[in-house]
């Protein structure tokens, strides 16, 4: 039986990544993502790398986001338009239960686009330039207990095909590691 998850883009390509300056949090987020990633490719998982809807839209030159500045009807479209496939996939490998095992998704907490149990959030719009009261808008910006707008967008599609009740999702940058390596328990 094959083993399956379905991770985050910038799991296996942090290039997708909005750039980073914090060393300790560059070097915190490293240390696990390879910790998970050399688990799973120890035990034999296969990865399926969901798409970046930040990328694919913004590029790599992108500034950092909240994800009220995601939540609306374009950038919903634009996730359920990349995720379809993904849908379709998960459905195939279900179908194919004595070959296939889907163990999960995994997103990464704090991203606006893929943050599982947390997200930003913040009340970021218009021009930076002589903004009045600048530093307090970026100082605003906050984890809020919710899906980052791909995974929300992920988790009603999986509801809408019934998919839910078999595939667990759960973030990589959780509060407590043991969620994601939760899933490659007892392999």
């Amino acid at each position: 039986m094959q083993n399956i998850l379905f991770v985050s883009h910038c799991i296996l390509n942090t290039a997708a990544k909005v750039v980073l300056y914090d060393e300790a949090e560059i070097k915190a987020e490293e240390a696990l993502r390879h910790r998970f990633v050399g688990r799973a490719l120890e035990l034999g998982v296969q990865m399926v790398q969901l798409p970046c809807p930040e990328f694919t839209l913004y590029g790599a030159q992108r500034w950092g986001h909240v994800s009220d500045q995601f939540d609306n009807p374009f950038f919903r479209a634009h996730c359920r338009t990349l995720l379809a496939p993904y849908i379709l996939q998960m459905q195939e490998y279900l179908h194919h239960p004595r070959r296939f095992h889907i163990l999960g998704v995994v997103g990464v907490d704090g991203s606006p686009s893929c943050g599982v149990d947390y997200t930003s959030c913040g009340s970021w719009y218009g021009s930076f330039a002589k903004r009045p009261g600048l530093e307090k808008t970026l100082a605003g910006c906050t984890l809020s207990r919710k899906h980052g707008i791909l995974m929300d967008v992920l988790c009603t599609m999986l509801k809408e095909t019934g998919l839910e009740k078999h595939i667990p999702v759960t973030a990589l940058f959780a509060p407590e590691e043991k969620k994601c390596m939760g899933l490659l328990s007892g392999l």
